[in-house]
């Protein structure tokens, strides 16, 4: 983790947020997280379920694969996923704080 970028911020104020219409797990975000926040797994039955018809297809043709920010809370907020991720598909947003 000495590889870590300066514009990182600090951890908790931001969460990654996946478009699931639109990844198509490359992996370019888990190659890139120098906080090990991704992982590329097989889709869940209730992501599939809110896909649209296009996004069915590509997770269809991309074996129902897709990068899953599993450990959303070790995010830093440094924006690197978002830059690397080819499809757009990664967001970062204000975590909400808990209660």
């Amino acid at each position: 983790m000495s590889d870590i970028p300066p514009e990182c911020k600090e951890q908790g104020l931001l969460t990654p947020v996946i478009n699931r219409n639109r990844c198509e797990a490359k992996s370019d975000c888990v190659d890139v997280c120098p906080y090990d926040v991704f992982e590329i797994r097989k889709l869940e039955a209730s992501d599939r379920a809110g896909l649209s018809f296009v996004g069915r297809l590509k997770a269809w043709g991309h074996g129902y694969q897709q990068a899953y920010a599993v450990r959303a809370e070790a995010c830093h907020g440094c924006g690197l996923c978002v830059t690397a991720c080819p499809e757009k598909a990664i967001s970062l947003r204000r975590a909400t704080p808990v209660t």
